[in-house]
């Protein structure tokens, strides 16, 4: 399987999953100048049900061989997918909305179902 392969098979896996825990996908794979960001939620619970756009970033791995999935978020890339939030809520005319940072981590094994896992409001300090 491709790298590319393997990333889109774990964002539609992020993406279900998100989706089974009510979630709503605003947009996926949204650009910003050489930068994206994978999905675009919304989760009507945060915010004692008020609700909060949330951008989640996946990271799907085959094996552990390089690592947990979710270690491949580093401070680079954090500034990067905030940058592309930032954009995203100003053409959107959002600006001022609650929103929040996850990170969504798949782990694919051979044979078995994917490990996923949800790391909520991620980029919290």
């Amino acid at each position: 399987m491709s790298t590319k392969a393997i990333g889109d098979r774990g964002e539609a896996i992020a993406a279900d999953h998100l989706e089974e825990q009510g979630y709503t996908i605003m947009d996926s794979n949204y650009r910003f100048e050489r930068n994206e960001v994978d999905l675009v939620c919304f989760d009507p619970h945060a915010r004692k049900g008020r609700g909060e756009i949330v951008f989640v970033e996946v990271k799907t791995r085959s094996s552990l061989n390089f690592g947990a999935p979710d270690e491949a978020v580093d401070e680079d890339k954090r500034s990067r997918i905030v940058g592309v939030a930032k954009a995203y809520l100003y053409e959107r005319q959002l600006e001022g909305s609650p929103a929040r940072f996850d990170v969504v981590g798949v782990l694919l094994n051979q044979g078995d179902e994917p490990d996923v896992t949800h790391y909520t409001d991620a980029f919290k300090a």
